[in-house]
């Protein structure tokens, strides 16, 4: 006669143990979860820039002159939240003679400077705080050699002699290129 009758189940140490597997599993992939997200807020403002410089170099070939755009949309408020694009310079001004508009909300604050010496250049630039660390990143773009787009909320400026290489999108600083928890 048997005495003890083990039922189906798990005893209370097993199921602890799968609880930490569980934690530590968690421990490990949220903050890699976090910088995939940055990363993805990122792009944003490096597409953006490259479809800018396209659109410029379209009116360029057009018009033979770039076009300067006023830092648009106004400095985020909240950042690590999309706002909506307004261009600061108003309607046939700006971003739209380029013919230029991001699809949806954006993260970033975007501007153009154009250089009226010969032979005509501008900088593009992105600026924002996607993780809300009061830390810009600002990302660039060069062609030729321009003065560079001081952007509303963010005290660093991006300057044709901050970035290195000519007609590159990259970060205007090696510190403005990356998000830190």
């Amino acid at each position: 006669m048997k005495i003890h009758n083990r039922r189906g189940g798990f005893t209370l140490i097993e199921l602890m143990i799968v609880v930490a597997i569980i934690g530590i599993l968690a421990a490990i992939a949220i903050p890699n979860f976090l910088k995939f997200q940055l990363k993805a807020k990122t792009s944003e403002g490096k597409t953006n820039l490259a479809a800018i410089r396209t659109a410029e170099e379209s009116v360029f070939a057009e018009f033979g002159a770039y076009v300067s755009a006023n830092a648009s949309p106004a400095a985020n408020a909240t950042p690590s939240v999309k706002q909506n694009f307004v261009n600061a310079d108003g309607a046939n001004q700006g971003f739209d003679l380029v013919g230029w508009s991001p699809e949806g909300r954006v993260y970033f604050t975007y501007g153009v400077e154009v250089s009226a010496v010969t032979p005509p250049a501008f900088t593009a630039s992105a600026s924002a705080d996607i993780d809300a660390d009061t830390v810009f990143q600002i990302w660039g773009y060069r062609k030729g050699s321009v003065d560079g787009v001081t952007h509303p909320g963010s005290p660093s400026t991006c300057t044709s002699a901050s970035l290195t290489s000519a007609e590159t999108v990259m970060a205007c600083a090696t510190a403005n290129g990356r998000s830190i928890f």
